[in-house]
């Protein structure tokens, strides 16, 4: 078992049913990525892979490939900080104004899952290297199947992967 903080400081189900129907290259896998070296990375990985664990751990590879596109497309929109770490902790001084819930729901950030962990480290290296983000039409937002925020009837529907809904605002083209 591990601490966020201390990962961060070392440095190192379901499919798509919304959206345009693109799938991930046949090249990556579950099989693909499980072959692939441990990843590693700097302080933008450490922050991106500990969101992908605490955000999306429990999804398939598409829907935690989705969740990384979101905090992608967030960095590159001028709305949002333009770090990974600076999108991840937006709004964190204050309980449940976050805009990742993990950051502040009181709870600290330990890692008990060691194998998911790993596989979202390597997810995120994956991303941070510029892979193509296809699935989310631009989303800058998403949340769970489990609730519906009043924020999401201004913004324009992109997809639903697994038990996550995805958004970008309603004026707002794919860019990426």
């Amino acid at each position: 078992m591990m601490d966020a903080n201390a990962m961060r400081q070392a440095g190192e189900g379901q499919r798509l049913r919304l959206g345009s129907g693109l799938r991930l290259p046949e090249a990556l896998d579950d099989a693909a990525l499980a072959g692939m070296s441990p990843a590693s990375g700097g302080e933008e990985w450490a922050c991106l892979t500990e969101a992908l664990y605490f955000e999306a751990r429990g999804e398939d590879l598409q829907g935690q490939i989705a969740v990384a596109e979101v905090i992608l497309n967030r960095v590159d929109n001028r709305r949002y900080p333009d770090t990974v770490c600076g999108v991840i902790a937006q709004g964190e001084q204050r309980r449940h104004a976050c805009q990742f819930s993990f950051r502040c729901d009181g709870h600290p950030e330990t890692v008990h899952e060691q194998g998911a962990y790993e596989t979202v480290g390597k997810v995120a290296r994956l991303m941070l290297d510029g892979r193509d983000r296809v699935l989310t039409d631009g989303a800058t937002h998403y949340h769970t199947t489990a609730v519906r925020p009043s924020w999401s009837r201004r913004l324009t529907r992109t997809a639903q992967i697994g038990s996550h809904v995805f958004y970008r605002p309603a004026t707002q083209s794919a860019r990426n």
